[in-house]
Parts: C-alpha cells; sequence; structure tokens
C-alpha cells in the first residue's frame, strides 16, 4: 500500500498549535525508546479505533517490531476475529417475520456480504438457515461498511459460537483468550500479529463487556487476578505508554499493582510484585479538550493533587466534567496529551517514527471521510480474513509440542 505523505503532511497542519507540539514531543519519546531496546505498549478502545483503521496500523507496528504490548477491548476482539470491518446488507427485519421486539432498534436485520461460495464453506462447520439466506439478494435495504462480526448474519452468530470452542481450548490450555483467539487470525490484526510476535494483546478488566459472547468467554478464560497481573506486567515493562481513544483506564492509572497514581500502596505492603509509572511517559489521543484542560490546572494551581490531598472532588473544583482517568494523566509529569481527531493523529505519529527508526510500512491508516480513508476500510475489508479454526488448531499443536 503507497503511502500518500502529501495527506499525512495535511493531517498534520490540521492540528491546533499544541496538538503538533504534543505530537512532535511524543514521536520523539518513541524513537528515543526503541533506539536505547525499550519498550511500548498502546492502550487501545474500540469504536474509531476499528473504524479509522488504527487497530491494523497498530498490527503492524507489531509486525515491525515498534510496538511490544496492547490492551484492548472484547469488542476489538470480536471484531478482528471477524476481519476487522466488513461489508452488510442492513435491511428491515418485518421482511423476514423476525419478532421486533427481539431487533435492535429501529427493527434492522443485517446480512453479512458473502458469495453462495462462501457461505457454502461456512456451511461446513455450522447450520445454515438457507431460507433466510435466499431472501438476502432480493429483499429492501443498503450496504454499508462497519465493524465486523457484530450484529450481520451468519458471521456474529459464527463468532459467538466460536468464542464457545476457543474458551475451551483456553480451559485445556491455561492461556488467555486473546492468545489463541490470536492463532487463528489473520496477521494483519493486532491479536494476529501479537500471536506471531509472542507479545501480549489483552483486554482490559473495564472492558471485558461488549463482545457479546466473546466477552464472557475472555473473562471467564483466566481468573481477574492473573488478567491484572499480566496487564501490570505489560504496563511495567513498558518505556512509553499510548493510550488512543479509551475510556476507563483505571487499571494502568489506578490499578491494584501501581505505586505512583494507583492503589498498589497495599501490594507492596503484602510483598507483591508491583510496578510504577514514575518516569514513564504517558501519551493520550483523545478528542476531549477537558483532558488538556485538567493538565493545564494542575500545573498551574497544582489543583487536581491539591484536591486529592485535601479530599475534594475534583469535578466541583475544577469546573469540568471529570473523567477518572484524567486525575493520574494530568498529574503525571510525563503526560502528554494530544488533542484531535485519531484518523488524523496515528498516521502523522506512526509515519514519523517509523521513518526516523528506518522502517517501512506496509499498512497506513487515514481518516476514514478522506477518499484514501475509503480506500483503506475498502482494502480491509478485501484482505484480512476471518478467524481460521483450521490455523488455530495448527497453533495448538505447535503449543503442544512446546
Amino acid at each position: 500500500m503507497e503511502i500518500n505523505r502529501k495527506l499525512i503532511e495535511q493531517f498534520y497542519n490540521e492540528l491546533d498549535e499544541r496538538s503538533r507540539e504534543t505530537l512532535d514531543k511524543s514521536a520523539e519519546k518513541v524513537i528515543e525508546a526503541k533506539r536505547r531496546g525499550g519498550k511500548v505498549a498502546v492502550v487501545t478502545g474500540s469504536g474509531p479505533n476499528i473504524h479509522e483503521g488504527v487497530t491494523t496500523l497498530i498490527a503492524e507496528l507489531i509486525s515491525k517490531d515498534i510496538v511490544d504490548g496492547v490492551t484492548t477491548s472484547s469488542a476489538v476482539v470480536n471484531h478482528e476475529m471477524g476481519g476487522v470491518l466488513d461489508r452488510v446488507k442492513m435491511c428491515p427485519a418485518r421482511q423476514f417475520g423476525l419478532p421486533e421486539d427481539k431487533m435492535p432498534r429501529g427493527d434492522v436485520f443485517e446480512f453479512t456480504d458473502m458469495t453462495d461460495e462462501q457461505l457454502d464453506a461456512l456451511s461446513e462447520e455450522m447450520i445454515l438457515d438457507r431460507g433466510l439466506l435466499s431472501k438476502r439478494k432480493d429483499c429492501e435495504g443498503h450496504f454499508v461498511i462497519k465493524a465486523a462480526a457484530n450484529m450481520a448474519y451468519p458471521m456474529g452468530l459464527r463468532t459467538e459460537m466460536l468464542a464457545d470452542e476457543i474458551h475451551t481450548v483456553c480451559r485445556q490450555t491455561g492461556l488467555p483468550f486473546e492468545v489463541v483467539a490470536g492463532w487463528g487470525c489473520d496477521e494483519r490484526t493486532m491479536l494476529g500479529a501479537a500471536a506471531r510476535k509472542g507479545v501480549p494483546v489483552l483486554v482490559t478488566l473495564p472492558q471485558l463487556v461488549g463482545g457479546g459472547h466473546v466477552g464472557l468467554a475472555v473473562g471467564d478464560s483466566i481468573a481477574i487476578a492473573e488478567r491484572s497481573r499480566r496487564i501490570a506486567a505489560l504496563m511495567g515493562s513498558a518505556d512509553v505508554i499510548i493510550e488512543s481513544a479509551v475510556a476507563l483506564t483505571q487499571e494502568i492509572h489506578d490499578g491494584p499493582f501501581e505505586t505512583y497514581t494507583g492503589h498498589g500502596i497495599w501490594s507492596w505492603w503484602q510483598h507483591q510484585p508491583t510496578y510504577s509509572l514514575k518516569d514513564k511517559t504517558l501519551i493520550r489521543f483523545d478528542l476531549d479538550e477537558n483532558l488538556r484542560k485538567a493538565q493545564d490546572l494542575q500545573k498551574q494551581s497544582a489543583m487536581i493533587q491539591e484536591a486529592i490531598n485535601k479530599g475534594l472532588p475534583k469535578t466541583k473544583l475544577s469546573k469540568i466534567p471529570f473523567r477518572m482517568e484524567m486525575s493520574a494523566f494530568a498529574r503525571h509529569e510525563g503526560s502528554l496529551p494530544v488533542i484531535g481527531d485519531i484518523g488524523m493523529i496515528w498516521p502523522v505519529f506512526a509515519l514519523r517514527i517509523a521513518d526516523a527508526l528506518g522502517t517501512e510500512l506496509d499498512f497506513m491508516s487515514y481518516k476514514q471521510e478522506t477518499d484514501d480513508g475509503k480506500q483503506m476500510r475498502q482494502w480491509i475489508v478485501d484482505n484480512i480474513k476471518p478467524f481460521s479454526r483450521q490455523k488455530m488448531w495448527q497453533g495448538l499443536a505447535a503449543f503442544g509440542r512446546g
């Protein structure tokens, strides 16, 4: 995929001056860390990270040894198992005699855009409602590209069923769901790239909900304490932590094993392993201007730390809507907020780092509203394949051989 450097430069220029400054500093921190053999972790949300091609770009950065670990949501695991993005036909459900009270809001039923040959291959692993599928071509509806393996038949149902199968393998091996799923995922997904590189991709505790049965299976695959411990190990090993359009990052800023901004003091007190965010670089890509305002308040008057010291509510004192993760981020000396659209920020950021490290990227994401973004999304639909059961079983065999 040829990189549109002119468009990426345009993205950079469209950011406000302060965001350009912090983006420059953020890229420099990653470049410095990688040159000295340090590690970079990415903390992703779902939603825009999928639609803007960011998770696919992160997968590329994993493959090129720039990103060394990821935390994400069960929804992202679900979508990556389905092929990240797919094309679906959205139809009024009343055409099919389906009960309206069981349909999503708007009485919508979706079909995955699949050829008859693809459906025949799929029928070897699951029972298909051929009568329902026979109506998909001539029924009223329209096509859209959206997050894969979600609400569309039959691929959404397939992923839900696969979750139970993967969970069985997890119980046999003691491995997290994300590892086993990674064996069967396309190598251009974060899960697939991480499985091939042997780096961790883990769903955080607050992000377990959102992937249907996938989320349940992820949560049940290993104990909560073990998941927290693995995430702590990932965060502790990283020199730079990049947060991308994500909420609920308590485990990073307020977790049970982190001692600088979190609650790790009692884990340390009881001689358990802990880690500290002190001296790390925290980068956050976010649309919320209040994140930067909170940091400004702390820098100008130490207001956030003062509120904590006095036991006062931070929202009332700061006069801004206060998300939990803002507290530690605003107080951390190494935090860098980049305010803007991640569809614009990530291409600039990734290309800057790759160029400095002499790395050639084979994939680039773009803001989805641009022509390049539309082409990128179609490329993902056409090229990133859904989960392969055969690859998963091959991965299990290789694991068994040690």
